[in-house]
């Protein structure tokens, strides 16, 4: 039985999530795999305006959004099964691991923060874990939220149309995948590699495998270590 994942999103941007009614997304959407809401914080704002931030005690630049606004929308879409994720740039960079990790969770609620910070309290006491896409800043975590929903969703049973891909795109061994190629067999001089057009399935497999491991170490030569790492320690 293929298991569904419910994906609570709360931004100041709901505008920006249009990308998600689109392609496997939208496949799994429609299948009645995911589940995803997005939810207006600033329906949760303070006064007149609906202020959802404040300045810094102790001064500062910029504005910080407020813990009680958070709290307030966090706990509309709570459930016993939920994973609150914040993301944030001093969060532990996602990778593959946390793909395959979170896609085998119920309930995941997605906080993007926003402005020149979220108050600290809301990481310390309110979230279960803080992630980053990498080491920049963004305007928003919205952008974030949706490469990692993107990249989980791929690994929920059915969303994708073929499920065998899976096993040999990059980092799902450790390794970037091999290169891939179609027509035309020749292009502007440009050749398929012969290899590949001799229906000699055993020596394509071994040809495959032999370029992820010399594309890995020409483009991420990190992974390449980080694979024979987890090599030495499985012995």
């Amino acid at each position: 039985m293929s298991n569904s994942i419910r994906i609570d999103i709360l931004t100041l941007h709901p505008e920006m999530f249009s990308p998600l009614q689109h392609s496997i997304i939208k496949r799994g959407i429609d299948a009645g795999l995911l589940d995803i809401r997005i939810h207006n914080i600033r329906d949760f704002g303070r006064g007149r305006y609906k202020q959802v931030d404040d300045a810094p005690y102790g001064g500062g630049s910029g504005m910080v959004m407020r813990i009680d606004v958070i709290d307030e929308c966090l706990r509309s879409v709570q459930s016993d099964e939920a994973h609150v994720l914040l993301m944030d740039p001093v969060g532990k960079t996602f990778a593959h691991a946390d793909a395959l990790r979170l896609a085998k969770k119920t309930h995941l609620i997605f906080v993007c923060g926003h402005y020149e910070g979220i108050d600290a309290r809301v990481r310390e006491n309110l979230v279960d874990e803080t992630l980053s896409i990498g080491d920049f800043v963004l305007t928003g975590g919205e952008l974030p939220a949706m490469v990692i929903v993107d990249a989980l969703a791929r690994h929920i049973k059915g969303v994708l149309g073929n499920s065998g891909s899976l096993r040999h795109e990059s980092f799902s061994d450790g390794l970037l995948e091999a290169p891939q190629f179609t027509r035309p067999r020749e292009y502007r001089g440009w050749e398929v590699p012969t290899i590949l057009l001799s229906g000699h399935h055993a020596k394509i497999d071994s040809w495959r495998k032999e370029r992820s491991i010399v594309l890995t170490q020409q483009l991420r030569p990190d992974l390449d270590k980080k694979s024979f790492d987890t090599d030495d320690n499985s012995e």
